[in-house]
């Protein structure tokens, strides 16, 4: 019999024992950002963020999520769970935010370099079929129990539909239009950023709302690591069998949720509605 495990874990314990100052960086860094976000999310009144989240929506979207942005976000405030729902929405959007930053340079370079391209998609097939709960465990080895690690993991998990969805829009990018802009006289950078880039956004955009809907699933899962937010609220019902706390903490998760497929969907295209 063939036992990989025991490799795995020499592999990971060897990275703890020698990357130990490069892991607490990265936590520093890390753990700053998702305060960061998190204080601001809760500094101001809890009124003012559901106008602001509002208004976002009513600007991208229309009445119809406007409407259900004001009353889910005021259930969720007059059931009791503002601060938790506020932390979840700051761990994926500090965990989105990081995936996105290493995601869409590599779909580019995907889609700009053959080798790359195939290396690259075996990996992200590999880290999209790994069970979500796997990535916990080298997150807890690298960082500890809290938001640092849920990040982590969140990342990891959330990265492949940023990646894949940029090179699928840069490669779909018609070769006329390329030929005609070199024939110009365009360097490579003029070509991306002037041309490329502008004509695969509406499919990277659906990249970043994928990513952010995947940052939402693994942040409730993360709690399993302290990561707190909704999640922690979820597992308590869980785990203490009080289904009305589990309802209530999915009903904030559903409605976070779809105020956040709403408002990121609405980038990519043009047309307002529900």
């Amino acid at each position: 019999m063939i036992h990989i495990g025991p490799y795995i874990e020499q592999f990971i314990n060897w990275l703890t024992s020698n990357f130990g100052p490069f892991f607490d960086l990265i936590k520093i860094v890390v753990e700053s950002i998702v305060n960061s976000v998190e204080w601001v999310l809760l500094f101001p009144p809890f009124y003012i963020i559901i106008l602001l989240i509002a208004f976002l929506a009513w600007k991208r979207t229309g009445w119809g999520v406007t409407l259900f942005t004001l009353l889910g976000l005021s259930f969720i405030w007059a059931m009791g769970y503002w601060e938790q729902t506020m932390a979840t929405l700051a761990l994926i959007l500090s965990s989105a935010f990081i995936a996105l930053l290493m995601g869409i340079p590599l779909g580019i370079w995907a889609a700009k370099n053959l080798v790359a391209g195939k290396i690259i998609r075996p990996l992200l097939d590999f880290m999209q079929t790994m069970p979500a709960f796997v990535y916990l465990i080298p997150a807890v080895l690298f960082f500890g129990l809290g938001k640092v690690p849920g990040a982590f993991a969140t990342v990891i998990f959330a990265m492949p539909p940023a990646v894949r969805l940029t090179t699928l829009g840069i490669s779909q990018v018609p070769k006329n239009i390329i030929e005609a802009t070199r024939s110009f006289g365009a360097s490579s950078r003029q070509l991306l950023f002037k041309v490329e880039l502008p004509l695969a956004l509406p499919t990277i955009l659906a990249g970043v709302n994928q990513t952010i809907m995947m940052a939402l699933s693994m942040v409730v899962i993360s709690a399993m690591i302290a990561a707190g937010g909704l999640g922690e609220v979820v597992l308590k019902g869980i785990t203490q069998l009080k289904i009305g706390l589990g309802f209530e903490g999915g009903i904030a998760v559903v409605i976070l949720a779809i105020i956040l497929d709403r408002i990121t969907q609405s980038f990519g295209v043009n047309k307002k509605g529900i």
